[in-house]
């Protein structure tokens, strides 16, 4: 149990550098004792239950596919984590015996074991992480799971789990874990009066429900791109991204009912047209919509300049260690992910493995340098602190950078933006029409017309 603790809080703080913003939603319906299943979404490879063990209120231990505990660094981590080696079809052809049945019977009795004395566990019921842009079909094996727990007498909380990535593969982005109430099942409900007995697909039909009420679901990436500029647009400045998600979800909710209407249609394409020449500008719709005067985009500068002098000094040091990783792993793990939904896991994890060698190896150089065992122990959280200073130093020098490139396109497409500026407001009045227009009667409001 110790060594756990060390490593959620290791697995936090990993987190809280790799993500720029971590935000959790939800945690106070959490039950604090008895069996808990967590379900969630899969879009992004190992980081999904990273993120759930080191920001879930309770100790969370997961199901993972035996194929991870085959490389002896992660075995020893998954195992000290309590990961419960699970057989795949996919992962083994026509499966593990002769007669082509998957034998995980021992992945089953510790699950059961592990409910059964009220700890909790966490699944993905897609049962692979994948970059669609809806739910894939959901596997039964958290459904059975809760089932054989409740016939063993055991009470069940199911606690649907939205995970959502600002741009998912990218370093330094936001990330929101929301935590749905859960749906609370007691071995009465196996067969309850007046009603069908609960079979694993019946619950897990319950369970996609609850986890599409917490997901972005769409017919297509190219919906989910239109209807983001269309939120962009229609919710006020500062709006905290648990509500933004909640637009995205109502957004690509409805918009399939009203696609076919010959407004929304032209809203669409008018949408689409801002967006193009947008991208054509290299601007975004966020520096659109802000302040464009010269006096606005001079304190901007001035700010990120002022950073700049503060994080450098201390980025002497690190930077030209941590630099050169930085550039391996932006441009290389592209290269290196087997598929588009790893890429920042492989970010991740390699990111995690050559940071923390580069730490332990200038640590014992300083102790064979004859540096003492005081300076050789304060050596690896000092470079670690300056390769901190370096990714703030990166993040100002980007921002200056950004703030000078609007400046320029101030100057030389001026007519340009005040044209931007103004089809903006006409969008914004237009999805605002349609949102009083089409949606539904009693429907509580994201965000209200004066905000």
């Amino acid at each position: 149990m110790l060594i756990y603790r060390a490593l959620k809080e290791t697995l936090r703080l990993s987190m809280l550098i790799f993500f720029r913003r971590v935000q959790v939603e939800g945690a106070e319906g959490v039950p604090a004792s008895g069996a808990v299943i967590f379900f969630g979404n899969h879009p992004n490879s190992l980081l999904d239950p990273a993120l759930l063990t080191a920001f879930a209120p309770r100790d969370v231990h997961f199901a993972a596919k035996d194929t991870l505990f085959a490389h002896a660094p992660l075995r020893w981590l998954l195992k000290r984590m309590g990961a419960i080696p699970l057989k795949r079809r996919q992962d083994h052809g026509n499966g593990a015996l002769s007669d082509g049945a998957l034998n995980n019977d021992d992945a089953f009795s510790a699950l059961h074991a592990l409910l059964a004395r009220g700890g909790a566990m966490g699944i993905f019921p897609e049962g692979v992480s994948h970059d669609g842009a809806q739910l894939a079909e959901l596997k039964t094996g958290a459904a059975r799971v809760a089932l054989s727990a409740l016939r063993g007498g055991v009470p069940v909380h199911l606690v649907p789990c939205g995970l959502h990535y600002l741009k998912r593969r990218r370093f330094r982005t936001a990330a929101l874990l929301q935590l749905g109430a859960p749906l609370t099942l007691t071995p009465a409900d196996l067969a309850p009066p007046h009603a069908p007995p609960l079979t694993p697909r019946a619950l897990t039909e319950r369970l996609e429900l609850h986890l599409r009420a917490l997901t972005v679901n769409a017919e297509s990436w190219e919906d989910i791109t239109l209807l983001d500029t269309a939120r962009r647009v229609y919710q006020p400045p500062g709006l905290p991204l648990a509500e933004r998600v909640e637009l995205m979800r109502r957004f690509n909710r409805y918009y399939p009912q009203l696609a076919h209407r010959d407004d929304i249609a032209a809203l669409a394409r008018d949408l689409e047209s801002y967006q193009e020449d947008l991208a054509d500008l290299s601007l975004t719709d966020r520096e659109v919509a802000g302040d464009l005067s010269a006096r606005a985009l001079t304190r901007r500068a001035a700010r990120q300049a002022l950073g700049l002098l503060l994080w450098a000094p201390l980025a002497l040091l690190g930077a030209p260690l941590h630099l050169p990783i930085a550039y391996a792993l932006r441009h290389g793990s592209a290269l290196l992910a087997p598929r588009k939904d790893v890429i920042a896991t492989t970010k991740f994890l390699a990111g995690f493995i050559l940071l923390n060698a580069l730490y332990l190896t200038a640590g014992v150089a300083a102790w064979a340098a004859g540096a003492g065992v005081a300076l050789s122990l304060l050596t690896p959280p000092a470079l670690a602190l300056s390769g901190f200073a370096t990714l703030k130093l990166g993040e100002r020098a980007g921002a200056l950078w950004r703030a000078l490139w609007v400046c320029a396109r101030c100057l030389r497409a001026q007519d340009t933006l005040r044209d931007l500026r103004a089809r903006r407001r006409a969008l914004r009045e237009r999805v605002w029409a349609a949102v009083e227009a089409h949606a539904p009667e009693g429907l509580a409001r994201v965000v209200s017309r004066g905000e």
